[in-house]
């Protein structure tokens, strides 16, 4: 067994997207994720775009995959799967989550203002393009 070394640093999901460009419009340009990967951009029927995008804000990784290969996607996403991601939350820890709070509001998020969960987190949450909730939170509890 190594113990000189961690072996495990994080975690990073990946989840599946309607549109991509609407995806990254959000996570990238309104949050301030930066890409730290993509796979090569392609020209598709619903326009140009990469199919995989792994993307990192601060120490939060996240991966999108596009739900659909190219010229496969519907007209509109499914309002069924769409439903499913409602219990998906992602959680971006935060050192300061009014500062988080107002930064994202000043970019143009429509959020409500931070809150204190009984749990001891101070929060705020999002949805994305695709119905998953984001949550920005900062650990408040008292021992």
């Amino acid at each position: 067994m190594n113990t000189t070394r961690q072996l495990f640093v994080g975690l990073t999901p990946l989840i599946q997207v309607f549109d991509m460009p609407q995806a990254l419009a959000f996570y990238r340009d309104l949050l301030g994720f930066g890409v730290v990967a993509a796979s090569p951009e392609v020209a598709t029927p619903e326009g140009r775009f990469s199919h995989w995008v792994w993307l990192r804000l601060g120490a939060a990784d996240l991966m999108l995959n596009t739900q659909y290969d190219s010229g496969k996607r519907p007209p509109k996403p499914d309002a069924a799967h769409v439903a499913a991601h409602g219990d998906v939350c992602l959680y971006v820890g935060c050192s300061d989550v009014d500062a988080a709070h107002q930064q994202l509001k000043h970019r143009g998020l429509a959020v409500e203002p931070p809150k204190m969960a009984a749990y001891g987190l101070r929060l705020f949450s999002a949805k994305d393009p695709d119905g998953y909730t984001v949550v920005f939170q900062e650990s408040k509890s008292v021992a």
